[in-house]
């Protein structure tokens, strides 16, 4: 067993964990953040994007001691009380989800396009950013409004409006 520290949606976490323990496991399992799914264990579907130090990564794929250290967002810590995040905001008001499994790694990938992108994003560039993403639901239009909406909002720009 390791110790591991870290800060998650701003609070200070610890623990001892064997060695091999994937940040999406140490999550789930040891915090109790379920909005972090697990997918595909391979890297493949985005389910468990989370952002690290600021940056999007595939949860799955990291081993929490790797963390040690770190900051750490999940899409927990995305709204503020019960204000949702602006991007949350968005899916929500444009449908942008199905099932929903595949929505809290999607909103974190999207929040991250943003950080890098900006706001002003074209439909082929979300399209592009979001190839590591799948979505066995959706057709992803509403998904890409959402985005885009979110994006302005994020900026404090009007939203597009909900999907018909």
């Amino acid at each position: 067993m390791v110790h591991v520290a870290m800060t998650v949606n701003g609070k200070a976490v610890s623990a001892h964990v064997d060695p091999r323990t994937l940040l999406v496991q140490y999550l789930r399992e040891n915090l109790r953040l379920t909005g972090t799914h697990v997918g595909c264990d391979t890297s493949q579907c985005g389910a468990c994007v989370v952002h690290v130090d600021g940056k999007a990564i595939k949860s799955c794929t990291a081993l929490a001691v790797s963390c040690d250290g770190a900051q750490v967002l999940t899409i927990e810590g995305l709204a503020q009380g019960h204000k949702l995040h602006p991007m949350q905001q968005a899916f929500q008001d444009n449908h942008g989800l199905q099932c929903g499994y595949c929505t809290p790694g999607m909103i974190m990938t999207a929040v991250d396009m943003v950080r890098r992108k900006g706001h002003d994003l074209d439909d082929h560039t979300i399209r592009e950013e979001l190839e590591g993403n799948i979505c066995r639901c959706t057709g992803y239009h509403n998904i890409v409004k959402a985005i885009a909406a979110g994006a302005k909002a994020m900026r404090g720009g009007p939203t597009a409006q909900a999907a018909e």
